[in-house]
């Protein structure tokens, strides 16, 4: 069985993390081949939007801690180098929208996996567990740059310090996620998302993506110079030239994604 299941339909490459015997945790095998499946969707011209979500009743617990024990397996060192901080990389870094459908549990790598995505929503019987202090481990995956940029120091300190076991709906209220659906809606409502994103222009989207992580760092002027760059280049694209004259037609833009 693959541990990662991969489709592209209607401009979409849909990607789920496949060990849900267990909760999809990440073993090196699922780590490698994730990178693989996001360096084909980056690639690829077809896809315009990225959704990942998880097999069976949870999204992401996190590392596999069999394999961490196990006296063959890879050292922490490998698996953070080799595993996760490629996926975070690659996630941040890729020119194209990345959706990310939280169906169950997402813990520990799992979580932060997820909050580097750029649309977050939730099933609204889905947690969030900063999980490291439990065994005595820090958060990673670039849980500490990115969730204290979502909710606050004070929050982000207190919950990968105390490991507390965050619903689908405080999640939101603390602004970690976009929105929670309904068991009902939520495979529906999330790829609807998606499919509005595919269909968007793709070029401005990783523009908007890419100035949204130099602004973590960047001073206000720096920040109006990236503006100013990124600026320039979705004015060169068809799809600015599309929006603007269906704006003058009265009409619906046709975006193809160039």
């Amino acid at each position: 069985m693959l541990s990662i299941l991969f489709e592209i339909k209607e401009n979409i490459a849909f990607i789920t993390l496949n060990r849900p015997d267990k909760l999809n945790s990440f073993n090196r095998e699922m780590a490698l081949l994730l990178q693989e499946k996001l360096d084909e969707a980056a690639t690829n011209k077809v896809v315009r939007c990225i959704y990942i979500t998880g097999a069976g009743k949870g999204f992401c617990a996190g590392q596999d801690l069999a394999e961490v024990t196990d006296p063959n397996g890879p050292g922490m060192n490998i698996i953070l180098s080799e595993h996760y901080n490629p996926i975070i990389n690659r996630i941040r870094n890729i020119s194209k929208p990345i959706v990310c459908a939280v169906n169950g549990v997402a813990a520990g790598a799992g979580a932060n996996i997820a909050l580097a995505c750029d649309v977050v929503v939730a099933h609204q019987q889905a947690n969030f567990i900063q999980a490291f202090s439990k065994i005595g481990l820090i958060p990673d995956s670039g849980g500490t740059f990115i969730l204290p940029r979502l909710i606050g120091f004070q929050k982000a300190s207190a919950l990968m310090m105390l490991g507390d076991k965050i619903t689908a709906t405080e999640a939101l209220q603390m602004g970690m996620l976009y929105k929670v659906f309904t068991e009902e809606n939520f495979i529906t409502e999330s790829i609807k998302i998606a499919a509005t994103l595919a269909n968007m222009p793709t070029k401005a989207l990783g523009y908007i993506k890419h100035a949204l992580n130099y602004s973590a760092t960047n001073n206000i002027n720096q920040q109006l110079l990236i503006e100013d760059e990124y600026q320039q280049k979705a004015a060169s694209t068809k799809d600015y030239k599309e929006g603007v004259t269906a704006f003058l037609e009265k009409r619906i833009p046709k975006f193809t994604g160039e």
